[in-house]
């Protein structure tokens, strides 16, 4: 069994089977290292270029579901494919990234990969991508419905301010808003933390109820 095969046993794991042939192509042409990663409430996937001869890097978290697995990776590679043409004289999310990441998601938008209800929400977000696809809440809503269904139950900016939720088995105090984050306190180390506005947390029962009238 030779590196592509691996790969693409690999890949099967993460995103749907029809988008498999073409990134495991991809991970030889481009030469990097797809790491998996587990949750990161900051980030869904990162870029690191070579470093004193090293290869690409690319990191994705472990529990996305295919279909962000599969936008958040060829977020990352429209990263990789920018830096071998531009290096770091562009801006990360500038018009070089914005282009080469249409041009790398135009062989996945059919009916064989995304539902079309997914495809939808993302032909319009690919008009204008931003740094990250939670930035477009038509598109993180759709997504969302594809996750597996969990007892996390309900999206921060629901949260009431000064609200302590639970994330990640730590305690949370809700804070103030920037732009489509939430500042919020880890209440144990007291260190702050971004989360985005649509980020999942659990509440206690007694909030639940007094938040009910929000969801």
């Amino acid at each position: 069994m030779n590196q592509q095969e691996r790969n693409e046993i690999i890949l099967k794991k993460y995103i749907p089977e029809t988008a498999v042939s073409q990134i495991a192509n991809w991970i030889v042409d481009y030469d990097f290292k797809l790491k998996i990663k587990k949750e990161r409430s900051t980030k869904l996937g990162d870029y690191r270029s070579p470093i004193s001869g090293s290869n690409h890097q690319i990191t994705i978290n472990y529990n996305l579901n295919k279909y962000a697995f599969l936008i958040t990776l060829v977020h990352e590679i429209a990263h990789l494919t920018t830096f071998n043409k531009y290096k770091n004289s562009v801006l990360p999310h500038g018009t070089e990234w914005k282009q080469e990441f249409k041009t790398l998601m135009q062989p996945f938008l059919n009916s064989d990969i995304f539902p079309v209800e997914l495809l939808y929400a993302l032909n319009k977000y690919l008009q204008n991508p931003a740094a990250s696809s939670c930035s477009d809440k038509n598109l993180y809503r759709a997504l969302k419905l594809y996750d597996e269904k969990s007892d996390a139950g309900i999206f921060i900016e629901k949260v009431p301010l000064k609200t302590v939720f639970h994330y990640d088995g730590k305690l949370f105090e809700k804070g103030e808003r920037i732009r489509t984050r939430y500042q919020c306190k880890e209440l144990k180390s007291g260190k702050t933390y971004l989360f985005h506005a649509l980020a999942e947390v659990q509440l206690f029962e007694e909030q639940w109820k007094n938040t009910s009238n929000l969801v």
